[in-house]
């Protein structure tokens, strides 16, 4: 469990502090954390700005337990989202815009002294890209900095704990789907219209390529392991993809409690991990 330091007594919210005190918490070896997640549809039952709210409310409370641990810079709300254009209220970001833009971000981070940085996506389609931010944080600041990037759903503690509590089958749980759905219920409850929440598993045809693709069960077993990315509306009526029927405030709740602790112990570990120097063997 995380230690119960007041987060009162410790700033931790980027935004907030003065440049000296980023400074002093640049040289305490503190964390960074960026949320990335994007606007778009979800289904009839959630807002636009659902990844927005669950990545910043996972990040917000990870943070908040280990204050002193950790600096969270404010949100990229933007992201790669072109596939769901079809659906009014998406907003999307040329990839290489949103490449060099969080790039710059977490370059700044590492400029003023902070050479441990957490990106954490909120967008199942950013993940490839906030994973080049990472790897080329690491190159562009010739390994001064090491940057990490990680889902919010892929944390080991959530994922633990969803394949023990979800009720909807494999391909349940993708989009507007009963993990998102339950975690809104647990933020803003007031937002979610359950009875527009609706059950849309789209299987795929072929023994290669995945039946479901599943955020916490993963691709079919016994297929490939293909990635790609059609227009959502050739799939989804709604935008859903999964089962948002199955979702609860309870089951929210709890998800975002195992996020939170999945947080701190990530942080922890990146304050532990040595960053050693490079090597040349030209010479």
């Amino acid at each position: 469990m995380a230690d119960a330091t007041s987060a009162a007594s410790v700033k931790y919210r980027f935004g907030e502090m003065t440049w000296p005190e980023v400074r002093d918490a640049a040289k305490a070896g503190r964390v960074a954390i960026v949320p990335v997640a994007t606007i778009e549809d979800h289904g009839h039952h959630l807002p636009i700005d659902t990844d927005v709210v669950l990545c910043t409310t996972v990040c917000e409370r990870g943070a908040a337990l280990i204050p002193s641990e950790c600096v969270l810079v404010p949100p990229v709300i933007h992201g790669y989202s072109p596939h769901h254009m079809d659906f009014p209220g998406t907003l999307t970001i040329d990839p290489h815009t949103f490449i060099k833009y969080v790039l710059d971000v977490t370059k700044s981070l590492a400029h003023h002294g902070f050479d441990r940085i957490l990106i954490v996506n909120g967008h199942g389609s950013n993940t490839p890209f906030c994973e080049i931010i990472a790897r080329l944080t690491v190159i562009e600041t010739k390994g001064e900095a090491v940057a990490m990037a990680v889902n919010h759903w892929a944390l080991n503690t959530v994922r633990a704990l969803v394949t023990e509590i979800r009720d909807s089958p494999p391909g349940g749980i993708s989009h507007a789907c009963e993990l998102e759905t339950s975690m809104y219920l647990a933020i803003k409850p007031e937002l979610v219209d359950m009875s527009q929440a609706v059950s849309e598993i789209d299987p795929w045809p072929t023994e290669s390529i995945p039946a479901f693709n599943d955020l916490v069960a993963g691709p079919a077993p016994g297929s490939s392991g293909v990635a790609w990315m059609p227009y959502w509306s050739t799939f989804s009526k709604t935008g859903v993809r999964g089962d948002a029927t199955k979702a609860t405030a309870e089951k929210g709740a709890a998800i975002l409690d195992a996020a939170a602790e999945g947080m701190v112990q990530l942080v922890r570990e990146m304050r532990r991990l040595e960053i050693k120097p490079r090597v040349d063997h030209h010479n």
